[in-house]
């Protein structure tokens, strides 16, 4: 199973998506905007990038510019911003058997879905 946290109105998720599909891989779509990742998924996730919580920050979406551009914040209150506002967790995100890669670029997903298991 490879799970896709997918924004539809990111042409790169869907990029991502559609390669998935195109392999007709058993694919689970999280659309987090709508169903935002608990605190456990999200640090779970982190672990499976392997990034810091800032590292998966959108810093180019106007919520981060209009209220955290100059804050400096612990890793738990990254978490916070990203659970009350999951437009700032960069995506797409896929993850196979507990690796996860940011699909930018498309490449990256290219590899992971090839990756053997």
């Amino acid at each position: 199973m490879i799970k896709i946290y997918h924004n539809k109105n990111c042409s790169k998720s869907c990029n991502a998506l559609e390669v998935l599909q195109h392999q007709a891989l058993d694919i689970e779509v999280q659309e987090y905007l709508n169903d935002v990742p608990t605190r456990d998924q999200l640090i779970e996730l982190l672990g499976q990038l392997n990034l810091k919580p800032l590292e998966l920050i959108r810093k180019g979406e106007s919520v981060f510019q209009e209220k955290f551009q100059n804050l400096h914040l612990t890793d738990e209150q990254w978490i916070d911003a990203m659970l009350t506002y999951p437009v700032l967790i960069e995506r797409p995100i896929v993850v196979k058997d507990g690796v996860a890669v940011i699909g930018r670029p498309i490449e990256k997903v290219v590899k992971l879905i090839l990756a053997k298991q």
